[in-house]
């Protein structure tokens, strides 16, 4: 069981992918830092400017910050806001993927390079191509195929690329207003993980009826934090609402969807985002998520947590209260 605690408490850390690499538990967070900037629906606010591994020997042991893996400057193209990053491993390497804006403000995802799990990782020199918006999630399947998910509207930009173009016109529409909602994106990876072998395509959730969800659903439309995680053969696609603040959770046979929902996994935290990961540690679920207790409610100051879950018979997730 856990205690409800912050993981850490010498640094603000938030949107947590966690791993088991070689027996241990890793978490990939974004590390969130002091501003001046107000809040607003673009996000300014959260002013990231590198990234800090985790790891654990036990859920609820001494967790060790293996100090900065990756940082801004070492970036060549990318201008602000190291968002939310995820973490796999293949070939017997181990890749960060990361978004981040580029020197015009538009968010591309990046993806980093080492030999071990905590890095410090080492940026290619350009983005991912085809890639865009944030919140990229990895997940590679037992057949060794890796995917990337990932996507956000509002300050995510997810809703400026409707055309399959970026479109700045549409930045300050947040999202559709009506019809179907906005869909997370997914695409292959390629065999050396650095590129993406498929077109882009959308990741669809649907209701129980069959239909994908409206625009106007919004306790269950995705809003971003993307995430995939497997479970007695299925694959459970889960994401955050928004602002709405719940974790919820849809079910798919295909890594690549469709997908229908199930429920919620987490009901609001203190603090506006929500943004988690589900892994399986020495025969026990996690949920990692992350509130702004530590800091008072401030918003762009987060910690993140750790609580075990549960699947019922039928597979579907208990409703986690904070």
């Amino acid at each position: 069981m856990t205690d409800n605690k912050p993981l850490v408490t010498h640094i603000f850390t938030a949107d947590p992918s966690a791993h088991v690499f070689n027996g241990k538990l890793y978490v990939y967070p974004s590390h969130d830092i002091k501003t001046d900037i107000e809040d607003n629906d673009n996000g300014d606010q959260y002013a990231m400017t590198d990234y800090h591994v985790l790891s654990m020997e036990e859920v609820g042991g001494p967790v060790t910050d293996h100090g900065v893996a990756l940082a801004l400057e070492d970036i060549l193209w990318a201008g602000k806001q190291l968002w939310a990053p995820d973490a796999a491993t293949k070939n017997g390497e181990y890749y960060l993927y990361y978004p981040a804006r580029n020197k015009e403000g538009v968010f591309q995802i990046g993806v980093a390079i080492s030999d071990v799990p905590e890095g410090p990782f080492k940026p290619e020199p350009t983005p991912i191509e085809g890639s865009f918006s944030i919140d990229p999630a990895s997940f590679v399947d037992e057949d060794g195929e890796a995917y990337l998910y990932f996507g956000g509207i509002w300050g995510g930009q997810l809703q400026c690329w409707t055309s399959g173009k970026f479109d700045k016109d549409a930045y300050s529409q947040m999202e559709a207003q009506s019809g179907y909602a906005l869909f997370p994106k997914v695409a292959k990876l390629s065999k050396d993980m650095l590129s993406f072998d498929d077109p882009v395509q959308d990741v669809v959730i649907l209701d129980k009826e069959g239909q994908p969800l409206a625009a106007a659903d919004h306790d269950r439309r995705f809003f971003e934090a993307a995430w995939m995680h497997k479970y007695n053969g299925k694959y459970y696609f889960s994401y955050s609402t928004g602002d709405t603040h719940f974790l919820c959770y849809a079910v798919g046979d295909n890594p690549l969807g469709p997908f229908t929902y199930g429920g919620r996994i987490l009901d609001p935290v203190l603090g506006w985002t929500t943004h988690h990961s589900v892994v399986e540690f020495k025969g026990k679920w996690y949920l990692f998520y992350h509130d702004a207790s530590l800091s008072g409610g401030k918003n762009h100051l987060r910690s993140v947590k750790v609580t075990e879950i549960f699947y019922n018979r039928e597979g579907e997730i208990q409703l986690t209260r904070p």
